[in-house]
């Protein structure tokens, strides 16, 4: 008697993936410049530690600007929750995974701000933020996100579908043995998903 192999564990990105990424049009927007001009002034690691959870906002306000301006975090940060919002199709996608019983967990590059998104949107309530950067210490693509979210859940990566928008993600969950797909749309990640034997129809 054959039986079916297990279903794959899901890792999900979730900026640019699940929900609408505000860095590169109301962030800008916010310091009244252009995405080229924004990147050209703020510190090149400023961002990545508050990502890493080695430096809080306070920090972040006295770092986040090369030329040493100060930057208005109340004010930022009102302009990311203003912006965050499902992607179109995803919500639905997620909740016919959640009522099938996929495991999903988030996998993501975000600061302690990502308790922004889940008060706005509940993410939680589809998949839990099992696995945020500020609190691993690890960002994608270090092999040490990847392997140390496998490592928690008492998996191997060969059990893991993980799903990002950034190909360079992808390529390092790839690398570590995981099977990967790059996001473009809902529609796209369904089919995706179904052909790995995750069913995710309109009821």
């Amino acid at each position: 008697m054959s039986t079916k192999p297990p279903r794959p564990v899901v890792l999900f990105d979730v900026m640019g993936t699940l929900v609408h990424d505000p860095f590169f049009v109301e962030v800008p927007r916010f310091f009244g410049t252009d995405l080229e001009a924004l990147v050209a002034t703020k510190h090149p690691t400023a961002w990545v530690d508050f990502e890493l959870g080695e430096i809080d906002e306070h920090e972040l306000g006295r770092r986040f600007f090369s030329d040493g301006r100060a930057l208005d975090v109340a004010g930022l940060k009102r302009a990311m929750l203003d912006a965050y919002a499902f992607l179109p199709g995803i919500e639905p996608l997620l909740a016919r995974l959640r009522a099938d019983g996929v495991e999903m967990h988030v996998l993501s590059n975000y600061p302690c701000w990502y308790r922004l998104i889940e008060d706005k949107l509940g993410l939680s309530k589809y998949l839990p933020w099992t696995f945020v950067s500020c609190e691993m210490g690890a960002r994608k693509p270090d092999a040490r996100a990847y392997l140390g979210a496998c490592e928690r859940l008492g998996i191997t990566p060969a059990e893991c579908v993980f799903v990002d928008d950034r190909k360079q993600n992808c390529a390092g969950a790839r690398a570590v043995g995981m099977d990967a797909i790059v996001f473009d749309d809902a529609d796209q990640l369904a089919l995706e998903l179904r052909r790995r034997g995750l069913p995710a129809r309109e009821a």
